[in-house]
């Protein structure tokens, strides 16, 4: 009888960056296993996401917030698979009662240590310390020696397709020679000021020659406006984008700006040069991992870390200044074309 190939399940629900974040670990995994099933269970708003990942068989929609019975349904389906192992790389209560409920032979997950909601190991049959590396990328991928994975290089491997918002965008522009520009995050405490965007973008035409595409989602039409009111004429709004248009989007800029948020992290995935912008979070757990990529931080002098609003008068991400931003761009578009 021929031995049927293994199954694994990745669990990883959100967020956008942490998602992009668990790729190289399910890189890695898929390397070591080239004939397995692997599956990953998402935020339904990811899903497109991992469409893209060509080491993901597929990708099951978790949606926590529909109903218990719309859960039960999911966990019949993830138990019906019969996984190998199931490896938690969120490690929050949710993501490892989910692990544990898809019913693997084996649940594998990080040290209490090293959980964002320690409670979430008492779920995992099977834990391994990930060393003294703060940075998510690497932490997921040391979790995979528990399924004889031993190389730890980080690599995307992603099939994103052009789409029609994505040449829009360049005949917005002008030019497929452009800057993404993105002030928008979810947690104002993560966004530079949007005046000071727009004077980046006047201090690249000027000095590169490169005009700016400015990035923005739902909600932050207003922000984006502002922005390109503040360029003297050297930025143009993006048209509406979906996340593939984003992955499209970011790969075609010669460099993108942007801070602790998911198109930071979906344009170091495809191989852009970032210029990355950080105040409440630490850039050393979830910041750019390229070595010429750039990070300006005030993670060392805030008071609110981790929090979605500044308690000062105003937030610490402030304290970044305009001559370093266009400076640290400058540099960062000459690396890249050497």
């Amino acid at each position: 009888m021929t031995a049927r190939s293994p199954r694994f399940l990745i669990v990883r629900l959100g967020s956008l960056g942490d998602v992009i974040h668990a790729i190289p670990a399910v890189a890695a995994l898929r390397v070591r296993h080239p004939d397995a099933g692997i599956d990953w269970a998402v935020d339904p708003r990811y899903v497109e996401v991992l469409r893209l990942v060509s080491a993901v068989d597929r990708a099951v929609p978790v949606d926590t917030r529909g109903g218990f019975g719309a859960l039960a349904r999911t966990v019949g389906e993830l138990r019906r698979a019969r996984y190998d192992a199931v490896v938690d790389l969120q490690g929050l209560l949710k993501s490892g009662v989910l692990a544990r409920l898809a019913g693997g032979r084996r649940t594998i997950g990080l040290p209490r240590a090293h959980l964002r909601e320690p409670l979430a190991g008492l779920f995992y049959g099977q834990t391994l310390d990930p060393g003294p590396d703060p940075h998510v990328i690497r932490k997921s991928l040391s979790l995979m020696r528990a399924l004889d994975v031993t190389d730890a290089s980080i690599a995307f491997p992603l099939s994103v397709p052009a789409t029609p918002t994505g040449e829009a965008a360049v005949k917005a522009i002008g030019s497929d020679a452009f800057v993404a520009l993105n002030p928008g995050a979810a947690w104002p405490n993560k966004r530079w000021p949007p005046e000071r965007f727009g004077a980046l973008a006047a201090g690249l035409r000027d000095r590169v020659g490169l005009r700016s595409l400015v990035l923005w989602g739902p909600g932050e039409e207003e922000l984006a406006r502002r922005v390109v009111a503040a360029s003297g004429g050297a930025a143009t709004p993006s048209p509406p984008t979906g996340l593939v248009d984003l992955f499209d989007i970011t790969r075609r800029a010669r460099l993108v700006v942007s801070g602790d948020t998911g198109p930071l992290h979906i344009a170091a995935a495809v191989g852009t040069p970032v210029v990355a912008l950080f105040g409440p979070t630490f850039a050393e757990r979830n910041g750019p991992w390229a070595a010429d990529d750039v990070t300006l931080s005030r993670a060392d002098t805030c008071a609110c870390h981790y929090e979605r609003r500044c308690r000062r008068t105003s937030p610490c991400i402030d304290d970044i200044t305009l001559d370093e931003v266009l400076s640290a761009a400058e540099a960062r578009i000459g690396r890249g074309l050497v």
